[in-house]
């Protein structure tokens, strides 16, 4: 895969996969149910040309926090909408770059003590009391950076039903 916006895709299809994998084994997708959309999404941080997903450890959450720090990174949120009924499929993504200023330390810290980091892609999480004082600018919708671009999600939505 050259693109993360091909990555970002692939991902949230095997979410959608799994999901709809687990529903057919467990019996709750029957012929006669009413029309059901799954939604499913995912978020990667593209930094330097490097795609990166949840910090694997502190150390990296640290080292990821500490590069954005006084430049900026860009987010690649997927969508996809799979109608269960009828099996249509609609997906798509969108893009956010965000510019931040001078992280201090001491901020940084407290978001690797706190956890939180470790569970979000790129160590990112721009509505956090502790980050948001620092971010410079959105260029996009914070939507999209936060995981789910609501305006993509709607129009699939209608063109999943």
């Amino acid at each position: 895969m050259d693109k993360p916006e091909e990555l970002v895709m692939v991902l949230a299809e095997a979410k959608a996969d799994a999901i709809i994998s687990r529903l057919q084994s467990d019996r709750q997708l029957d012929g006669d149910a009413p029309a059901t959309l799954l939604v499913t999404a995912d978020t990667v941080v593209v930094y330097e040309g490097i795609v990166r997903e949840k910090p694997s450890s502190k150390e990296e959450a640290w080292k990821f926090i500490k590069g954005y720090s006084g430049g900026q990174a860009e987010v690649i949120g997927s969508v996809l909408v799979t109608n269960l009924k009828t099996g249509k499929r609609k997906g798509g993504w969108r893009r956010a770059e965000v510019y931040f200023h001078v992280i201090p330390e001491e901020v940084i810290h407290s978001l690797i003590e706190e956890g939180i980091t470790l569970n979000v892609a790129g160590g990112l999480m721009l509505e956090h009391p502790l980050i948001s004082p620092f971010v410079e600018a959105v260029i996009g919708t914070t939507d999209t950076v936060m995981g789910l671009p609501k305006e993509l999600t709607e129009k699939l939505i209608q063109e999943a039903v």
